[in-house]
């Protein structure tokens, strides 16, 4: 039996849809570049600018990266243009559009909330959203925790034909295929929910933008004003806002060109800037440079001098789903080694492709933005393996040394 237009979109739009299904989208080990392991013989250990850029595959027109090492020295590299028209070269505070690093902002930002005891990680939606609002009984359980971690079962986003349409407009003109989340109309997707029968982490930006509802409508304020009175002003980012426009850096920005998505633009092309103004904004709205999301991976391993900050960043770094891949923080991933642990963000959007991790145990900090769309994004986790290699060959020789 043929199979309906209509059909044929759901088929298509699905698949393409559910190969971005997992947390993190980052290669495994294996598929990211490596570099030999120095040997004991050699005179001096390898300074990091002296192999780190050996490791970049440039595959977008440009490219920013800093770094935090053991001894909590900062060090910036830039690659490449922000636009292959105009061909500006990349700066430190080069702006770029970070996606779902956004989720982590406003995810600290909630949890500094919970810090300061104005809402609790165990409020249910019931509790949370206005009194009559249509929810189903498996919504109504849902809490402020599982959103967060991405735990409550929500679906990545809605499946319904016309967010399907949008989506496959999208793979040809790059398009934001998100305004149904991005409106109040977000909250009716939660009157017919069911929870699937097997509770695992399911990456969410329809939990997210039901969180931005919920921050709204509890303080009165929209994520961004919130994210900018308790987290970045707090902690000094100053090239950092979800309302980009406002910065003097904007005109100069990083612009997003096609990559491995849009499926049906050329790659390199320029494709429009995803702007949010509603209930997505805290979920996919943010821009920001190397040099700030260095100094928000740097409270996490240092702490912030602001005791309900550092409470919310503790609490953010904690596993609430344990797994060796893919474990769930707040709005954070872990991946476990057999001797380290990487604890990371990842988002795509437009455009762009970004990164940041930390390993908090050796005191490591990476962050990797892109001005395209693309998969490859498994720089920062080949580096910090690689930061952990090189001081594991240098801790080894000593003590061989010393013997």
């Amino acid at each position: 039996m043929a199979l309906r237009p209509a059909a044929v979109l759901l088929v298509i739009s699905g698949v393409l849809l559910t190969g971005c299904g997992t947390l993190s989208n980052v290669a495994p080990e294996a598929e990211a570049p490596q570099l030999a392991q120095r040997a004991c013989g050699d005179s001096q250990p390898r300074d990091i600018n002296s192999w780190l850029p050996e490791m970049v595959d440039l595959r977008s027109p440009g490219m920013a990266v800093g770094v935090i090492d053991a001894h909590n020295q900062r060090h910036y590299w830039q690659f490449g243009v922000t636009d292959s028209e105009q061909h500006y070269p990349v700066k430190k505070d080069t702006l770029f559009a970070v996606g779902s690093l956004s989720k982590g902002m406003t995810a600290e930002t909630t949890a500094v909330l919970v810090a300061q005891g104005r809402l609790h990680w165990s409020d249910t939606l019931e509790q949370l959203l206005p009194p009559g609002t249509p929810l189903s009984e498996d919504a109504k359980q849902i809490t402020l925790l599982q959103l967060v971690t991405h735990t409550s079962g929500l679906p990545r986003q809605t499946m319904d034909l016309p967010m399907l349409a949008a989506f496959v407009r999208y793979l040809g003109n790059g398009e934001n295929f998100y305004p149904h989340l991005d409106s109040d109309h977000v909250i009716d997707d939660l009157a017919t929910f069911s929870r699937p029968s097997r509770n695992e982490p399911r990456y969410s930006n329809l939990g997210y933008a039901i969180l931005d509802y919920v921050l709204k409508y509890q303080t009165g304020q929209r994520a961004d004003k919130l994210a900018h009175d308790l987290l970045f002003q707090p902690l000094g980012m100053q090239n950092t806002s979800f309302t980009p426009q406002s910065l003097k850096a904007f005109p100069l920005r990083a612009i997003g060109h096609a990559g491995s998505q849009p499926k049906f633009i050329p790659t390199g092309q320029v494709v429009p800037d995803w702007q949010f103004t509603g209930n997505m904004l805290g979920a996919g709205g943010l821009y920001t440079d190397t040099a700030d999301l260095l100094t928000f991976a740097a409270a996490h391993l240092n702490g912030s001098g602001n005791a309900e900050l550092d409470k919310a960043m503790a609490d953010s770094m904690k596993v609430y789903y344990p797994r060796k891949k893919e474990a769930a923080n707040i709005a954070w991933v872990s991946d476990s080694f057999d001797e380290q642990t990487i604890t990371y963000q990842v988002g795509y959007i437009g455009g762009y492709s970004s990164y940041i991790g930390i390993d908090r145990q050796h005191h490591f900090a990476i962050v990797v933005l892109q001005n395209s769309f693309t998969w490859q994004n498994n720089l920062g986790h080949s580096v910090l393996r690689q930061m952990w290699r090189e001081q594991n060959v240098a801790s080894t020789c000593s003590k061989n040394a010393s013997l």
